[in-house]
């Protein structure tokens, strides 16, 4: 009698477990499903289609690797990937530096701390095309822009900005920077408000300046965070699309093109999709590897959290 009553029992728990479960992944299969028709069914078909001969948006017969002998063999692609890796160098000379010295500075301040944490995020709520938009009309060649108004108020003639091919990434990178330090800032100020202040006191009686503190205080407590950032930002930078496209429309003369518009342009300009999926595929094992390099980095600071 009590065997049965057991048996009962862990029946009557199993069916529990079971029905526990099924409820959770009821509640996940919406989910589920967006992922796999949103993220993972289009990734394995462009992959799949980017070895395919195409005409339009028609799939084709298998061709091997011609899609990537194309791609490798054109005469623009070094000059692209070299220009989406400089989008990468001047966003970490840039926008890498600014959201620290930001949080830094808020975190050193007394009075008007949440006044200045408001506008510090502010321009990361603004519509991104809005922000484009406006650095367009800020960068503008003629004396109607905003740089080139301020140029004529001391006697500078009107500057080619965003036309002068040297720095028209660095430019861009400016707007871009305008636009997202504050959010990363305010991630890097949380991690500053952990660090203990009996810390800075005790360097401050040792008589460490703002430098060495910063040094033998504050980094070791927020390398993880910097690191982990890094690697988003290079990873978020390289597949850089909208502001190229509106601001420059890849140009002067290719000077500001990426691997990201470049597969846009094939795909909707020149109607050959079969090269904007091999460029997509290149670009998806180049992040391959950040991401997988971001993943480990967000596992160990996770762990020190």
């Amino acid at each position: 009698m009590k065997t049965e009553k057991a048996v009962m029992i862990r029946s009557n728990l199993q069916f529990g477990r079971l029905k526990r479960k099924f409820s959770g992944w009821l509640i996940l299969l919406p989910a589920v499903v967006c992922v796999y028709f949103f993220i993972v069914r289009p990734q394995v078909l462009g992959i799949v289609w980017s070895f395919c001969d195409m005409r339009g948006y028609t799939i084709g017969g298998f061709n091997g690797l011609e899609n990537y002998k194309v791609i490798f063999s054109n005469s623009d692609f070094w000059p692209v990937l070299w220009n989406t890796c400089q989008y990468v160098l001047w966003s970490l000379a840039v926008g890498f530096v600014v959201p620290v010295i930001v949080a830094m500075v808020l975190n050193e301040m007394v009075c008007l701390r949440n006044f200045f944490r408001f506008w510090v995020y502010f321009p990361s709520v603004l519509p991104g095309v809005a922000v484009i938009l406006m650095w367009y009309m800020i960068f503008y060649p003629d004396a109607s822009g905003l740089f080139n108004m301020l140029l004529a108020k001391v006697g500078v003639q009107p500057y080619q900005w965003l036309q002068d091919s040297r720095f028209t990434i660095l430019y861009i990178i400016i707007s871009m920077t305008w636009n997202s330090a504050g959010a990363t800032a305010l991630y890097y100020f949380a991690a500053l408000q952990g660090v203990s202040r009996e810390l800075y006191e005790a360097a401050v009686i040792d008589g460490a300046g703002f430098f060495r503190r910063f040094r033998t205080v504050t980094f070791p407590h927020i390398s993880g965070i910097l690191l982990l950032f890094l690697v988003k930002q290079i990873m978020g930078v390289f597949s850089i699309v909208d502001q190229p496209m509106q601001m420059t429309g890849g140009g002067p003369g290719n000077a500001s093109m990426t691997l990201g518009y470049w597969a846009y342009k094939y795909a909707f300009e020149y109607n050959k999709p079969q090269y904007s999926m091999a460029i997509g595929v290149i670009m998806f094992l180049i992040l391959m590897v950040f991401t997988s390099f971001y993943f480990v980095l967000d596992k160990k600071v996770q762990s020190n959290y």
